[in-house]
């Protein structure tokens, strides 16, 4: 095993052992909070619900359709229960400490736990509502650069099509997209999400064919996540254009699709875009390293990935991962825009962020 190897195991156990001692945290204010009698049905409940996330990941590819998707939903719900879970209960231990709140609050306590669950519930009902609300950023930018026409290019990214955005869902956003009546569509990446056996079994192909422009794209980390060449195979059967390091022409503009960095083998920008002389626009799944598009003179970059964390606080760490996590962005003469994604990894719940897609116009100065 070489010491990448064994580094990438080491953050994987630490990160598990994480998990495993916040969740124990949990487990013993449910046991607290919980009034006699129910105590060990509270906990349980929070296990198992961990337990189905977990047991997805292994099973969901086996099981009828139906309950793989159940499973999926109910699963990733978990993560953003636990995680609010666990900042009630820090935030109820400070106050605790600080005599904010009475002590007595947190132990045997129905109106404790019912104030908790509450605060929880209503969380993943707004945060529901919210994700489900897509919201259209425009963007106008004018070149010297002489272009055929004055364009509009539609750009989306991190769709992750499978066991909960679904093909009812795809359609919605394809209607979405041609009502903008584009000349262009661009996917940033992660149009898949982590299983494939959906959009096949699905067809969900056959809803991009209802595009009316032509579709470009990148590959995600997702791609690699679920299979890479069924992946690149979908791409193809729903004519989709997959750029991987290389350049495609069209209409005054040349677009440059960077192969994501998980593959480890990328061509460099400079390399890439040497010789081009129309307008420039890189899609880049990840947004690292912003200062080589400036410094290759690209005119603008797409990205997306961050999701801006999907949900709050979480989104003060990509805040802070990222010189931009989320909007648009400038470095000299490069023009950035990172999305946030127009579909979402997991629990369809946004606290804090929002799922969009990007309409930009490009027109002659």
């Amino acid at each position: 095993m070489t010491q990448v190897n064994f580094m990438r195991a080491g953050i994987i156990i630490t990160i598990i052992a994480l998990i495993i001692a916040l969740a124990g945290y949990v487990c013993w204010h449910l046991w607290r909070i919980t009034p006699q009698g129910w105590k060990l049905v509270s906990v349980c409940v929070f296990i198992l619900w961990m337990a189905s996330l977990f047991a997805g990941f292994a099973v969901n590819d086996r099981i009828p359709m139906k309950a793989a998707t159940v499973m999926y939903e109910v699963g990733n719900t978990w993560i953003i229960v636990f995680l609010y879970l666990l900042l009630i209960f820090l935030v109820a231990d400070i106050a605790a400490v600080c005599h904010l709140l009475p002590k007595m609050f947190l132990k045997d306590s129905a109106a404790g736990l019912g104030t908790v669950v509450g605060i929880v519930a209503v969380i993943l009902t707004l945060g529901g509502i919210h994700y489900h609300h897509k919201y259209r950023e425009e963007l106008i930018i004018a070149t010297s650069k002489p272009l055929d026409k004055t364009m509009t290019i539609v750009m989306a990214s991190d769709l992750h099509l499978g066991y909960h955005n679904r093909k009812a869902e795809l359609a919605r956003w394809v209607d979405m997209i041609n009502a903008e009546k584009p000349d262009l569509v661009l996917f940033g990446g992660d149009v898949i999400d982590l299983s494939l056996r959906p959009v096949i079994e699905g067809n969900y192909a056959q809803e991009f064919h209802r595009v009316e422009a032509p579709m470009m794209a990148v590959l995600g980390n997702h791609e690699f996540y679920s299979n890479l060449k069924l992946a690149q195979q979908f791409y193809k059967d729903s004519g989709i254009q997959l750029l991987k390091d290389t350049v495609a022409h069209f209409k005054g503009i040349d677009i440059i699709g960077r192969n994501d960095r998980t593959s480890h083998r990328r061509a460099s920008l400079n390399t890439i875009s040497k010789g081009l002389e129309g307008f420039i626009i890189v899609l880049d799944h990840q947004p690292y390293h912003l200062e080589e598009a400036e410094a290759a003179g690209i005119d603008f970059q797409f990205s997306g990935h961050t999701h801006r964390g999907q949900v709050w606080p979480i989104s003060w760490v990509t805040d802070a991962m990222y010189e931009k996590a989320w909007g648009h962005h400038r470095r000299g003469n490069t023009q950035y825009y990172v999305s946030s994604g127009l579909g979402i990894w997991g629990a369809k719940i946004r606290v804090g962020t929002r799922s969009e897609y990007l309409v930009l116009h490009l027109t002659n100065k």
